[in-house]
C-alpha cells in the first residue's frame, strides 16, 4: 500500500536519499573502462558494427535508484532497463532479434534527451515524457505497454484493471508477464500497476524501486 500523504518526507529529503542510494547500486559502470567491460560480459562481443546490422547506440544513466542501461535506434528509445536487472541480458537478446541490430556504446540525441528528461521527473518537474518509443514485441505485449502509458502519474492500477483496459478481462497473468517485459523502464509505468489490494508485486527492477517511484509521484501529483 502506498504511504498517506502526511507520512512522506518532503520533495527534498526524498530526493536526496535516492541519490545517496546511486552508489550502492551502480554496477562497475563508473568508469568509460567499467562500462566497456561491462558491456563486453554482457553482449558477449567488443563494442562494434556489424557490416549490414542496424545499429542501437547504447549508454549508461545514473540515476537516482542506480545505473541504467539506456539504448536508441536511429530515431526512437528502445531500451530503459536497470542495470542490475536479472532479464537485462534476455531483453538486449531479444532486442537484437526484433530490429536485427548491432549494439554500440556512444551518444545520440535521443539518449541525451532521455537522460535530461529522467532528471527532471527525479526532481519532480516532469509528470509525462515526450520521447519518441519503439516497443517492438507481440499484438498483446504492444497492446499492454501502450495502455500502461495511459496510467496517470501519481495514480496505480491493478493487472485486472489493466486486462480490463485492452479488454482481456481473463488475461491479468498475461499483462503480469507482460509488464515483465517491458524494456523501458519509468517511462512506460508498469510500475504503476499494483496487486488488487494495492499490494507492490512484479517488478523486475526490484520492488524497493517501484516503491520509490510510486512514493515520488504520489508526492509530487
Amino acid at each position: 500500500m502506498l504511504a498517506p500523504m502526511d507520512a512522506l518526507p518532503d520533495r527534498e529529503e526524498m530526493y536526496d536519499a535516492l541519490i545517496r542510494r546511486d552508489a550502492a547500486f551502480d554496477p562497475g559502470y563508473e568508469s568509460q573502462i567499467g562500462f566497456r567491460d561491462a558491456f563486453e560480459k554482457l553482449f558477449g562481443n567488443p563494442p562494434g558494427r556489424a557490416r549490414d546490422a542496424a545499429m542501437i547506440t547504447v549508454t549508461r544513466i545514473h540515476s537516482p535508484l542506480g545505473a541504467m542501461l539506456a539504448g536508441a535506434t536511429d530515431d526512437h528509445l528502445c531500451l530503459l532497463e536497470f542495470a542490475d536487472r536479472r532479464m537485462l541480458a534476455t531483453q538486449i537478446q531479444r532486442l537484437r532479434k526484433y530490429l536485427r541490430a548491432q549494439f554500440v556504446p556512444g551518444d545520440h540525441d535521443i539518449l541525451a534527451a532521455t537522460q535530461a528528461q529522467l532528471a527532471d521527473y527525479f526532481a519532480g518537474r516532469r509528470r509525462e515524457f515526450d520521447l519518441p518509443l519503439t516497443t517492438p514485441g507481440t499484438d498483446f505485449q504492444r497492446a499492454a505497454w501502450d495502455a500502461l502509458l495511459d496510467i496517470p502519474y501519481g495514480t496505480t492500477r491493478s493487472y485486472l484493471e489493466q486486462a480490463r483496459a485492452i479488454g482481456r478481462p481473463t488475461a491479468v497473468r498475461a499483462i503480469g508477464r507482460a509488464n515483465g517485459d517491458n524494456r523501458i523502464a519509468i517511462v512506460v509505468p508498469c510500475h504503476r500497476v499494483t496487486g488488487a489490494s494495492g499490494e507492490l508485486t512484479g517488478y523486475g527492477g526490484h520492488l524497493w524501486r517501484k516503491k520509490a517511484l510510486l512514493d515520488l509521484e504520489l508526492a509530487n501529483a
